[in-house]
């Protein structure tokens, strides 16, 4: 796969909790020199970024990051104060409890109201699968579809283990067409960033999909 059409699909990712501006600020600049899809960026740094950088750079953040045990209130007013500052695509934690608990419709019912805290912005859903059966990967599947989330995606990168192929199979048997799938978490190589994206992926959220084409 060409470089510049693999980046197309990366969301350039800094989400460590010691991150700083100026780290951040690099990540947006990587982003924008080498036309990511995206800077997936803490939320405390959205509203610098998209000052400095304005309509040259997709802003993406996170909301109910990264354990998603937060009120669905909660996570309604953070997707609207990034919305307010300035983000473009909103990566939600989804409540593992709900799913274990069976509770699939309260998942659906905040995924649903994430989305319209979004206006019109893009919603991702992180189901964390490291934590699930398929079974449950299945019915988040729906969840997702019926709420009208643009994407679900596999991980936060925080979990024991992020995204495998396995996975996205899973999800394109069980999705509705209109969504889209992201995979995260793990990602630290050539080979698995074009190995997700042959699979059907659209895509690839990784901290260091830059330095596996500058390592090649």
């Amino acid at each position: 796969m060409e470089k510049k059409s693999v980046f197309s699909h990366i969301d350039h990712t800094l989400l460590r909790p010691e991150s700083t501006w100026n780290d951040v600020d690099r990540i947006c600049r990587e982003a924008v020199d080498n036309g990511m899809a995206s800077a997936c960026i803490p939320p405390r740094f959205v509203k610098a970024a998209k000052e400095k950088y304005g309509n040259r750079l997709t802003v993406c953040t996170v909301v109910g990051f990264p354990l998603g045990y937060q009120t669905t209130r909660v996570k309604v007013f953070e997707t609207q104060q990034a919305v307010l500052e300035g983000a473009d695509e909103i990566d939600m934690v989804i409540h593992i409890g709900d799913v274990k608990s069976g509770s699939f419709d309260l998942v659906t019912e905040e995924i649903r109201a994430v989305k319209a805290a979004c206006s019109g912005k893009i919603l991702k859903v992180i189901i964390e699968t490291c934590y699930l059966t398929d079974e449950e990967k299945a019915a988040l599947c729906n969840c997702v579809s019926e709420a009208g989330a643009d994407y679900i995606k596999t991980s936060t990168g925080f979990g024991p283990s992020g995204a495998v192929p396995a996975d996205i199979e899973l999800f394109k048997k069980h999705i509705a067409p209109e969504v889209r799938i992201k995979a995260a978490g793990g990602i630290r190589t050539r080979e698995a960033i074009e190995g997700f994206l042959a699979q059907g992926c659209d895509r690839i959220g990784a901290s260091s999909g830059l330095k596996a084409y500058q390592e090649a």
